[in-house]
């Protein structure tokens, strides 16, 4: 008499239907929230120059300051007290020492001076100032 013992062996499966669900769901937030990021950016007015030329915004640290009193480095709201803290860290973290200062033109030149300066103060190597060509 031969007895037949069925081995019954412990599946391993990765079930991927809630993985799937759950990557799916924090793509959707993702893309929901994207456009509230982007326009939390400030508006500013710049300036009319004849002699402004395009320049490349891949190495560029921008500086924006609104009419408002608004400061944001790299889209980041920053206090004006924090200014160079923000820069040095801005500086450290990359190999890019270039700055930008967006400032609207209600803006007073004192603030846009400031800035010029703290960012000379911190090792900048080229500054430039953002202006709309005629």
């Amino acid at each position: 008499m031969r007895v037949h013992t069925v081995k019954s062996g412990i599946i391993a499966e990765i079930n991927m239907i809630p993985l799937i669900d759950v990557s799916l769901i924090i793509l959707i937030i993702f893309m929901v929230i994207t456009p509230f990021l982007v326009q939390s950016q400030i508006q500013v007015s710049l300036p009319r120059a004849s002699t402004g030329t395009k320049g490349g915004d891949d190495n560029v640290l921008k500086v924006q300051l609104a009419a408002n009193g608004e400061m944001t480095v790299d889209g980041k709201p920053v206090k004006p007290g924090r200014l160079e803290k923000e820069l040095i860290l801005r500086f450290s973290k990359s190999y890019k020492k270039t700055v930008l200062v967006e400032a609207d033109k209600a803006v007073p030149v004192e603030r846009v001076v400031q800035v010029l300066d703290a960012a000379k103060k911190l090792g900048a190597g080229k500054i430039g100032i953002a202006v709309k060509p005629e």
